[in-house]
């Protein structure tokens, strides 16, 4: 993706002019009735072919290039939640980028266990947090160091680790909030950018965080990757996980196999029953991902453990889900006897779950999507969880999904289309100028 060029005299015109034209339009629109001043009103504004909305798409022209940069900066670093040191350096080049558009806060929230976690937010937010917008994103990816590494560009496409799930997202705010900057808007807008460092483990640190820094939004963007035809997210089913551990007693296979207890016939037990709480018609669903235990052949295992993993459309079913696997570990265990099997399971996320605030919301930021050339189609119920659960948890209309059109998450084939970068910072920007102080 090519970006114009322009010399630093033409540049230093443009961003001139558009602030004139901002500043011509608010003195406008905030004019008295008497006077001749026609509000445009929220929640957003019919600019798509005024003299605002050229003005923004001539400060992002030149910032193809750049955007690209940045996010092959970022993807080159590995920030596997469990590598705090190169989540950090994440961490940092956002902080740093962040910190060079005038008029936005950059704090940083350490971590003892993740990468720290930031959240920036403008002067308008600061000086008045109710009614502000949240945009949400995370640092961390899914790959440890070594696994699937680097970034490179294939055509009209990237390739590598984040650059869809969700680095390119990160990028997309940045550079929207850098426009509105260059036009002068950004200081009469309220809004919050909060990153988190641990999304693809549940966020433990990240939603507490969320839910305490953006209190009082009146809307959450989430920028987590973009879906085939930019469709907008608006329900999530909810997330939830247990770790099974069945005990027994150790013996020798041959000499002593009747005074042993075998730990994983009960796990096995277990997870036939767990398997069987799946139902597809009401959207839940069990999967036991991982299996361990025992020493070796000849011995009786004495331990043996699973990972479960659970979906739901209703916090209600996800609580009936974990009842339901107590009951089927009492159930193995009694079946093998000598044995016991212990669940210890939470519900991680709650579902984000469509409501008419969210659906408006969605409206209203697919009207600025249309407006940038985007597709604006509203997305099916989805089975992966994202921190847009947990905005919504504290009452936050939220969506999701609003990164470059992008496949291939948590696998070696993700990638971006390169092209969406652009028209998603625009969307974004013009979404917020309609949401100013």
């Amino acid at each position: 993706m090519k970006g114009t060029r322009t010399t630093s005299a033409a540049a230093r015109a443009e961003v001139a002019g558009a602030r004139e034209v901002v500043a011509a339009w608010w003195r406008r629109e905030r004019a008295p009735a008497t006077s001749g001043g026609a509000a445009l009103g929220p929640p957003w504004l019919p600019w798509h072919a005024g003299a605002v909305i050229q003005a923004l798409r001539q400060a992002l022209s030149s910032r193809a290039e750049p955007m690209l940069a940045l996010l092959e900066r970022l993807v080159n670093l590995n920030s596997f939640t469990d590598n705090p040191r190169g989540g950090d350096a994440v961490g940092e080049v956002l902080a740093n980028e962040l910190s060079t558009i005038p008029g936005l806060c950059v704090r940083r929230f350490a971590s003892a266990r993740y990468a720290a976690h930031w959240v920036a937010e403008s002067e308008a937010a600061k000086a008045s947090p109710a009614g502000h917008v949240a945009l949400v994103g995370h640092l961390d990816t899914v790959f440890p160091p070594g696994v699937f590494e680097g970034f490179r560009l294939d055509g009209e496409l990237a390739r590598g680790p984040g650059v869809l799930d969700m680095k390119g997202g990160l990028v997309v705010v940045i550079e929207a909030l850098r426009a509105l900057e260059r036009i002068g808007a950004l200081p009469a807008i309220p809004v919050r950018f909060a990153i988190v460092a641990d999304e693809e483990v549940g966020s433990p640190e990240g939603r507490p965080l969320l839910q305490r820094e953006l209190a009082g939004a009146a809307c959450a963007l989430v920028f987590e990757a973009g879906r085939e035809v930019d469709r907008i997210i608006t329900a999530r089913k909810g997330t939830g996980g247990a770790t099974v551990r069945a005990t027994g007693k150790a013996a020798h296979a041959g000499n002593a196999h009747r005074q042993g207890a075998n730990a994983i016939w009960a796990l096995a037990r277990f997870v036939d029953r767990a398997q069987q709480l799946t139902d597809y018609g009401r959207g839940v669903t069990v999967n036991v991902g991982k299996v361990s235990g025992g020493q070796g052949r000849n011995t009786v295992p004495d331990a043996a453990e699973a990972q479960v993993d659970l979906r739901f459309v209703s916090r209600a079913d996800g609580e009936a889900m974990l009842a339901a696997l107590a009951a089927a570990a009492r159930e193995a265990a009694a079946e093998v006897p000598g044995t016991a099997v212990q669940v210890d399971g939470e519900i991680a996320r709650s579902p984000l779950a469509r409501t008419d605030a969210s659906a408006a919301l969605c409206r209203e930021y697919a009207a600025c999507a249309r407006a940038a050339g985007l597709g604006d189609a509203e997305a099916p119920l989805l089975g992966g969880g994202s921190d847009a659960s947990s905005t919504a948890e504290i009452g936050i209309p939220s969506i999701d999904g609003l990164g470059p059109r992008g496949s291939g998450f948590h696998t070696k084939d993700e990638l971006i289309e390169v092209g969406t970068l652009l028209p998603k910072a625009e969307a974004l920007a013009a979404f917020l100028l309609g949401r100013r102080a």
